[in-house]
């Protein structure tokens, strides 16, 4: 699919100064390196890296680590799809992805119709959009801009109230999360309370996450020490400044958007599972 769209293939390191500085992320630390590194949480600060140096249209497939995964969809180790586009838009960004998954699944399946228990779930887009804001009215009669101010109980709500609904018989579009949701995603022109995020549900499972992407390298930076001085509260480990991606955004990083899918929750659907260990071969419980 990637190749036939104009994408290059891509291999960055597993191995990286700064797994990132998500408040909600884990990383591990290697041990015995000369330097202090840790596995990627994710690709995303070298492969921008890759897009500052002048690259347009990059994918990569590659296993990522996070600690403290558990359960029927979340394993320590998995496996990452990620893409970038730069010049794209916000609503280009979800027609790639929706049309991405029902190509994957017609030529693995012969069709974009999958069947899940007992519900059956048409992948072939357009997809239904849904902002945070709407969901959150309608599954929580709650407003989710009055609940971003207390990001523990926003994601509580998302969690308990609003993500089991979200994406029944088709795929869902959740976008324009709070701007405290924004993480590396740009705010809205038009409403900077809004951040240009957006993450896709199957059955009310998170299957990707994206954005439009922050090219400010002073605002990327003060969220950044936002982010480690929660982590510091909250007595998580702190991670260093990956400085080098933040001076690729100073080089220039282009206007761009990217998408984050996980391969092992899309190769679920087209298996007809819920249990991610059913499509790993030796997940981390059989080793």
């Amino acid at each position: 699919y990637f190749e036939n769209r104009g994408y290059l293939e891509v291999q960055t390191p597993l191995m990286v100064p700064s797994p990132g500085t998500e408040v909600h992320l884990d990383a591990f630390e290697i041990q015995g390196h000369p330097e202090a590194r840790w596995l990627i949480t994710s690709p995303e600060y070298q492969m921008k890296r890759l897009l500052s140096a002048g690259f347009n249209r990059i994918f990569q497939i590659c296993p990522c680590f996070r600690r403290d995964e558990k359960g029927s969809r979340h394993e320590p180790e998995f496996t990452m799809v990620e893409w970038y586009q730069v010049g794209s838009t916000y609503e280009e960004l979800l027609q790639e992805t929706e049309n991405l998954v029902a190509f994957v699944s017609q030529q693995v399946l012969g069709r974009t119709r999958v069947q899940l228990g007992n519900d059956t779930y048409e992948l072939a887009p357009p997809w239904q959009r849904l902002s945070v804001e709407e969901a959150f009215q309608r599954f929580a009669n709650q407003s989710a801009l009055e609940l971003a101010e207390d990001e523990e109980r926003f994601f509580r709500v998302l969690v308990d109230e609003v993500e089991h609904h979200l994406g029944r018989n088709q795929p869902c579009f959740l976008f324009d999360y709070p701007a405290p949701m924004a993480s590396l995603a740009r705010l809205k022109a038009a409403n900077p309370a809004l951040a240009e995020r957006t993450e896709a549900y199957i059955a009310g499972m998170e299957l990707c996450n994206g954005y439009v992407e922050l090219t400010d390298a002073h605002e990327q930076r003060s969220r950044h020490e936002h982010d480690l001085e929660r982590r510091r509260v909250l007595a998580k480990p702190n991670y260093p400044l990956d400085e080098r991606f933040l001076s690729a955004l100073i080089q220039g990083l282009p206007p761009c958007v990217g998408m984050a899918l996980g391969f092992d929750r899309l190769m679920m659907l087209l298996a007809g599972t819920q249990d991610i260990q059913d499509v790993i071969a030796f997940a981390n419980a059989r080793l």
